[in-house]
């Protein structure tokens, strides 16, 4: 088993007491951290790692994206979320096989890992084509299959409709694959693109497997009010109701949530997926994080799928969330710092059940490693100011996912970008978009 030594780092472990551990060592044996602390450990290490006086923190989790969408990176700008899905999103989805799947996971994969991303939470269709994409690539993952069902409710059952097979095979084939390295989640793309019987199954389905549920909630004003038309409660209300929130769950968007909802939410321990740059390009509105936070909601990070982001720099998102926050309540202190650095790593580890996000003996080995000399990160008078407000994805020259170095000083060790970016160009931007895309 190799044993690893990072030394002569500031470690912003990512605990409750938010240390800053300066001239740093951290232990990594396998997949976990073993020591940390300001002396030396004793032992032998198979590598040591001088990180030369640069800042370590955990690996970042990404907790809503759709990755394959990669491929429909600035495709329909200048929509509204319903026109955008329905005359641009939608269609082009209706092309793709997994074969093309497989080349747009690889692509964010090299995007999430080079911007220091660790763990992902992935909602998406040829599933068990992105499992293996991960798998390789050497991160963490919640994958869901986003079940869908617009069929009457009365013609409803599990072979009838085609994501419960797709989630029966997903969890067979590849929950807790690579030794926990790929998770399974049940998933309700949202209210209004299924019916009480997927739901209720759905529901069971979850309890029955041990599995999280992933689910789109209250992303626009249409939405959350054409769901009260329709039931005479909020979309988690009436979601809640059939079971889908009766375990470990995300809910990604819920820019139109309300106050019972926040409420439910924090008895439910149900965390919201804030995604700030999707939400603003499209229009959707702005979620009200400090008022979830203050309600007790657990809220974590996500940048959506790069179709409507337009990246998965997640630095990006932290000081876009951060910013965001400050302006529409006009209070400098709404999201600090240290809250937004929170939501994108442990609060986004404990949405996915993850023991990872903070620096800490007996987590997973999840670390990346920031250039402070970079022009843009000096001077340095707050290292999580800098993080939150100067960094970008650029920044990262280290990213180790479960003990193993995948990506340093702009190398990927675990993937062939040039042989993904000759799949994406030669294979599935033809089979979408016609020769010559």
């Amino acid at each position: 088993m190799e044993r690893i030594l990072l030394h002569n780092c500031r470690a912003l472990l990512m605990d409750e007491a938010d240390t800053l551990l300066e001239h740093a060592y951290v232990a990594v044996e396998g997949d976990k951290i073993l020591s940390v602390g300001t002396q030396r450990p004793q032992g032998d290490f198979t590598r040591e790692i001088d990180c030369q006086g640069n800042v370590l923190m955990p690996g970042l989790v990404n907790a809503h994206t759709h990755i394959p969408m990669t491929l429909l990176r600035g495709y329909g700008g200048g929509c509204d979320l319903h026109t955008w899905l329905n005359q641009w999103i939608f269609p082009a989805e209706a092309k793709l096989d997994g074969r093309a799947v497989r080349a747009g996971a690889g692509l964010a994969l090299a995007e999430l890992i080079a911007g220091g991303v660790t763990t992902i939470a992935d909602m998406y269709m040829f599933t068990p084509h992105i499992a293996q994409t991960v798998l390789e690539a050497g991160i963490s993952a919640n994958l869901s299959c986003g079940g869908v069902y617009f069929g009457s409710p009365a013609d409803f059952g599990p072979d009838t409709c085609k994501d419960c097979e797709n989630q029966r095979i997903l969890t067979e084939e590849w929950h807790r694959a690579g030794d926990g390295q790929i998770l399974v989640d049940a998933s309700v793309h949202g209210e209004y693109t299924s019916n009480v019987p997927l739901w209720q199954w759905m529901a069971d389905y979850a309890q029955k497997k041990g599995l999280g549920m992933h689910v789109h909630l209250s992303e626009t004003q249409s939405e959350h009010e054409a769901c009260k038309q329709r039931w005479g409660m909020t979309p988690f209300a009436i979601l809640a109701r059939y079971g889908v929130f009766d375990t470990r769950a995300i809910a990604a968007h819920g820019v139109w949530t309300t106050e019972e909802d926040w409420a439910a939410m924090a008895a439910k321990g149900v965390t919201c997926v804030h995604n700030p740059v999707s939400n603003l390009k499209l229009g959707s509105g702005v979620a009200w994080v400090p008022a979830m936070k203050k309600a007790g909601v657990n809220v974590a990070l996500g940048t959506d799928g790069v179709s409507s982001n337009n990246n998965l720099d997640m630095f990006e998102e932290m000081k876009f969330a951060a910013v965001l926050h400050n302006g529409v309540t006009r209070d400098p202190l709404a999201l600090l710092p240290r809250d937004v650095l929170a939501m994108a790593t442990r609060d986004g580890a404990k949405a996915l059940g993850r023991k990872t996000g903070k620096i800490a003996p007996g987590h997973t080995a999840d670390l990346i490693l920031v250039d402070f000399t970079r022009p843009a990160l000096t001077p340095c008078h707050s290292v999580r100011d800098n993080l939150v407000y100067s960094a970008h994805g650029s920044d990262v020259v280290m990213n180790m996912a479960r003990g193993r170095i995948i990506y340093q000083n702009g190398t990927f060790l675990t993937l062939d970008l040039e042989k993904i970016q000759a799949e994406v160009t030669q294979y599935a931007l033809p089979l979408l978009f016609g020769e010559g895309r």
